[in-house]
């Protein structure tokens, strides 16, 4: 009874994180329409988000263990509510910042300890990635109910409304209910600390240790460039449907919905997959047809986008069919991700949590502004193009990772047999 309640908590807390983070790709559509910014000048909102989280993961990853994975979620909450309660009497483009930054500081707590607690409360390496699966799901069921959410909230007709802004009292208000939901949850982190208190230095030294192995080596490239063409897409999809296919500003939303919808259910049906069918094979099965869907879906959109779009029956077949790429995406950070803390001791689970979540947060924020800075100058069709070249690299950064994961399997059994 004890992990069922603390797994539903990370369950919803996971779902919090996943309305408010990525509801970037909203802010950044939003922030243009209201404060009158450019595409690079918006992109930065990315880069307040992800830096963070880098920044916070890099310092406390090394001794979260010594803070406790449930305190770190608690802290994490409780600052995002507080942030969440303060912006819209505020409502200026430095307050969406410091949102964004204070959202990214309480992620990188959250998702250390989760990603460590996974260990706690699943047994064996299927499970592992199962639970992982499952997880990562529930993330994306959050991006979906922020497009549902924020849509409702967003005048098409005034672009200078500021009633975007009240959604903020409510989500803030979500935060509050998961802090007490957490409070209540028994998490047992006896295995998670080390046999011996280190110092600050040595704790974090360890981690740095981390990146001499070849097989996490690999894994943080993979890590790396699979939240670039993630966030590269998912950021901008919103402000590519209003601007490329000129869909109003509330659909535009809500139809890049459909992405973290078809990136939930492909999740949850690779939690049943993995289980079965070599993660290997998986991956780069989805990673191929992700890279067709791209050469299909983008000459699509090219011919539809002179549409005049005024109801939903206008909407083209493109918008529908380009998001669909999340499906095919899903499986994969969550499975490298498992294959990585599978591979090592539960006491490293938390400093290999925070390397998964500075070499996303990196990922991400270059993704972002690099899709940015293309879309400013060059238009949206060539800004998505760019998505085929980390999808290729990413590809051959899968082969290599599971070559050095089979390696250190097999060092690792044949030390344990002399």
């Amino acid at each position: 009874m004890g992990n069922l309640k603390i797994k539903a908590s990370v369950f919803i807390n996971y779902l919090l994180f996943g309305i408010m983070l990525n509801s970037v790709g909203t802010v950044i559509l939003q922030v243009q329409r209201y404060y009158g910014v450019t595409e690079s000048s918006a992109s930065i909102l990315e880069a307040f988000k992800d830096i963070t989280i880098a920044v916070v993961s890099f310092l406390v990853a090394s001794f979260i263990t010594r803070i406790g994975y449930k305190k770190s979620m608690q802290i994490g909450l409780t600052a995002v509510a507080i942030a969440c309660f303060l912006v819209p009497s505020v409502k200026t483009f430095i307050a969406i910042k410091l949102l964004f930054a204070v959202t990214g500081a309480s992620f990188a707590l959250t998702k250390i300890s989760v990603f460590g607690s996974i260990g706690l409360i699943t047994k064996g390496e299927k499970e592992h990635i199962s639970f992982m699966n499952f997880l990562e799901s529930f993330f994306m069921v959050g991006i979906l109910m922020g497009y549902f959410i924020f849509s409702y909230f967003i005048d098409d007709a005034d672009a200078s409304s500021g009633r975007w802004f009240h959604i903020y009292y409510f989500i803030g208000g979500l935060y509050l209910l998961a802090l007490l939901l957490l409070s209540s949850a028994p998490l047992n982190e006896s295995e998670a600390r080390p046999a011996e208190l280190l110092k600050a230095e040595q704790s974090f030294s360890d981690m740095l240790k981390l990146l001499i192995l070849p097989l996490v080596v690999s894994f943080v490239i993979c890590a790396f460039l699979y939240v670039l063409i993630e966030q590269s897409i998912m950021s901008w999809l919103p402000t590519f449907n209003n601007k490329v296919l000129h869909l109003p500003s509330s659909f535009s939303v809500l139809m890049a919905g459909i992405m973290a919808a078809s990136t939930a259910i492909g999740r949850f049906l690779a939690g049943i997959i993995l289980k079965k069918i070599s993660w290997h094979i998986t991956l780069t099965t989805c990673l191929i047809a992700a890279a067709c869907l791209v050469l299909i879906a983008l000459p699509l959109a090219k011919a539809e986008s002179s549409h005049q779009i005024k109801v939903w029956a206008d909407v083209p077949f493109s918008a529908y069919i380009f998001p669909l790429i999340g499906f095919f995406l899903a499986p994969v950070y969550p499975a490298v991700n498992s294959v990585i803390l599978a591979a090592l001791p539960k006491e490293k689970h938390g400093a290999m949590s925070g390397l998964i979540v500075v070499f996303s947060a990196l990922g991400g924020s270059l993704g972002s502004l690099i899709t940015g800075y293309i879309f400013q100058h060059y238009g949206g069709q060539t800004a998505f193009y760019f998505s085929l070249v980390p999808l290729t690299l990413l590809t051959i950064a899968l082969f290599i990772f599971k070559r050095t994961r089979s390696a250190a399997s097999f060092y690792k059994e044949n030390n344990a047999s002399k």
